[in-house]
């Protein structure tokens, strides 16, 4: 199949491609290089891309997806049998200081490509959502059928106008779609605004970690190998357009699945695992909760798990070495 990955420069994109490419497909990537944090790391995942055996399938076009104009000019001629669209304004705290980028990357961005594959007829279109539209919900796990009409930040409320939208177009143009709830993914070329990454450049240079909320949160963190293999059977697994209620609650082509490890783990025992792979102990400042972010997450994926296969197979304590190896070789620290 000819698939577009947008958001193919960005952590999860970069895995998901070289995925797509061990099965033989043809895979466009689409980024804007965004320098919400630091584009060489972006232009390495991409190189890292161009690594791969069959890295001839591969092509990349550098454009903002919330320019509808520019979009369809450099898609114009070309085939395209599914979508994978991962791209947006990533961070729930930058929201707060710059909440019109998320407008124009998460919503009307995730709009242009809807009329994308409302257009091309695209046999399914594979999109990210994440769990914090499920705001501050106190009951764990957190489940398809939980109230996500109170986001605390507007990065959750982006994501939750995504998975409406793409109810509107499932429901008007019966375009299969799948919205993946993505919980606090991590992993080998990981986004360095995220607490693994974060944690371990601190500790690794001697300097304080902050920790939010006096350390009492909890996340359901996932390893990225997992999250592309949800992504990728998800893919294959279209929604049937068969007036049945799908996942999530739809009759229409439209599923949605929470994607975790399904296991909610303290954040004191992310540092200590940190600290162990690492060899030194964490300075630890503790801090205030910080306005938009939650208290915990934790994913039942029993509907992902029954559709399509996915087990989730990596603890943290394969997960956080695999990480700092990689960490240690890029950064040279």
């Amino acid at each position: 199949m000819i698939l577009l990955v947008t958001g193919a420069a960005g952590f999860i994109g970069a895995h998901v491609c070289r995925r797509l490419l061990d099965h033989d497909h043809t895979v466009i990537g689409l980024d804007n290089y965004e320098p919400y944090y630091d584009i060489m790391l972006k232009h390495a995942r991409t190189a890292w891309i161009g690594e791969h055996p069959n890295a001839a399938a591969f092509s990349m076009l550098n454009l903002d997806l919330s320019d509808n104009t520019a979009l369809d000019a450099a898609l114009k001629t070309i085939e395209i049998d599914g979508i994978v669209h991962l791209a947006a304004q990533a961070g729930v705290r930058y929201s707060l200081e710059n909440p019109r980028a998320y407008i124009r990357a998460n919503v009307a961005g995730h709009l242009n490509m809807l009329e994308l594959a409302r257009h091309r007829s695209v046999r399914h279109m594979v999109y990210a959502s994440s769990s914090s539209v499920y705001g501050g919900n106190r009951t764990v796990p957190f489940k398809l059928e939980d109230r996500t009409d109170h986001p605390v930040s507007l990065y959750a409320a982006t994501k939750r106008s995504d998975e409406l939208m793409s109810e509107t177009y499932s429901h008007l143009y019966r375009i299969p779609q799948t919205g993946l709830r993505f919980f606090t993914v991590y992993g080998p070329w990981g986004r360095p605004d995220m607490a693994v990454w974060l944690f371990t450049q601190a500790i690794l240079s001697g300097k304080p970690i902050r920790i939010f909320n006096q350390g009492e949160m909890m996340r359901d963190f996932t390893y990225i190998d997992d999250i592309v293999t949800g992504i990728v059977g998800t893919l294959v697994n279209p929604p049937k357009d068969d007036g049945l209620i799908k996942p999530g609650g739809s009759i229409s082509p439209h599923n949605l699945y929470n994607i975790g490890n399904s296991r909610a783990e303290k954040l004191e025992t992310l540092i200590q695992t940190i600290e162990r792979t690492c060899g030194r102990e964490a300075v630890r400042d503790y801090q205030p909760m910080q306005p938009g972010d939650v208290v915990r997450t934790f994913a039942d994926v029993t509907d992902l798990q029954r559709d399509v296969g996915f087990e989730p197979s990596t603890a943290i304590e394969a997960g956080i070495p695999a990480f700092v190896e990689w960490y240690r070789g890029y950064t040279g620290q």
